[in-house]
């Protein structure tokens, strides 16, 4: 049986795509060891699953339709640019969320209650709602890591845009020497 890599996420609106793309243009002269996510790549990531296999696909498919149906269509302000583990140690860099960011949290959390059962455990860290724009490669030079905690700070209060989530989309994920594929598996409404 074959095998899916699969993940649970909010495909982002135009706007904030947009507005992701003017942060990227900062920060991507500043740094060379960083893996960058290509436009149509950009989401935000609610749950990742992992392998599975078409009939785990169609549990989890079944367990995001009732999580997502307890949770009332939300809008979402994308705002601030920054990075885990911190600023001063740049390894993820992500727009945050700031108005809707408790709906979104609210709406991770209906998600995991449902997935649970079918053995996907949550992860043992707080979920922060976050749209990636790059990953920074072990290799990261000291004068790279320094640029970008400086650009970070200036882009501490970015306004990114806003979109109304009211669909979350599953997708099956395929790694490619040219970078991930992300292909739509199911879009599922949430409430009302």
């Amino acid at each position: 049986m074959s095998k899916t890599r699969t993940f649970i996420a909010i495909e982002p609106s135009p706007d904030v795509v947009g507005h992701a793309e003017r942060a990227l243009l900062r920060l991507r002269r500043l740094a060379d060891n960083v893996k960058w996510v290509e436009r149509g790549n950009l989401h935000w990531t609610l749950h990742f699953l992992g392998e599975i296999d078409d009939q785990e696909l169609y549990d989890v498919c079944q367990a995001v339709e009732r999580g997502a149906a307890e949770v009332e269509p939300f809008t979402l302000e994308a705002a601030g640019v920054g990075a885990f583990p911190s600023q001063s140690r740049p390894r993820t860099l992500w727009i945050g969320a700031g108005a809707g960011g408790e709906a979104m949290e609210l709406l991770h959390s209906k998600l995991q209650e449902q997935l649970e059962p079918l053995g996907f455990r949550g992860e043992n860290r707080r979920f922060v709602p976050h749209l990636t724009l790059g990953r920074a490669g072990r290799g990261l030079r000291p004068a790279e890591t320094a640029a970008l905690a400086e650009e970070l700070e200036k882009l501490v209060d970015f306004p990114a845009g806003n979109q109304v989530v009211d669909e979350l989309t599953i997708f099956a994920s395929r790694l490619r020497r040219e970078g991930a594929e992300y292909t739509p598996v199911a879009h599922v409404p949430l409430a009302g």
